[in-house]
């Protein structure tokens, strides 16, 4: 796969099906943390906000979803139903994504981020 230095350019590099489910993701995470940067890190979409907030990534059968370990953590009931590991989960592109989840997921790490912040000033 070609390395984008874009979101932009990384969703154009996918089938329209995966294109606009990446799109919804981005929209979700950009509506839960308006305030955070999007760049490619780790050649993943990443929004960061004082550290690194969430990256994703599209592949031929699911979005992958990272909201680091304390993330799946936090909702590990919720997102019992999907596949994953310690700070990664995996939506399946035959499946809507649960965008509820998502945002509320995007909002605690936007918490933790910011309460790092203010314990370190």
């Amino acid at each position: 796969m070609l390395k984008a230095k874009t979101i932009n350019q990384y969703i154009k590099l996918f089938p329209k099906e995966t294109r606009e489910k990446l799109n919804e993701l981005r929209l979700a995470i950009k509506k839960s943390a308006p305030q955070a940067q999007e760049k490619i890190s780790y050649q993943m979409p990443t929004f960061y906000l004082h550290g690194n907030l969430v990256h994703f990534a599209g592949y031929k059968n699911h979005i992958g979803f990272y909201p680091t370990p304390s993330g799946i953590k936090a909702f590990q009931k919720e997102l019992a139903k999907y596949k994953g590991a310690k700070g990664s989960v995996q939506f399946p592109l035959t499946e809507k994504l649960p965008l509820v989840l998502i945002k509320k997921i995007v909002k605690y790490r936007v918490k933790e981020n910011l309460a790092k912040l203010n314990k370190n000033i």
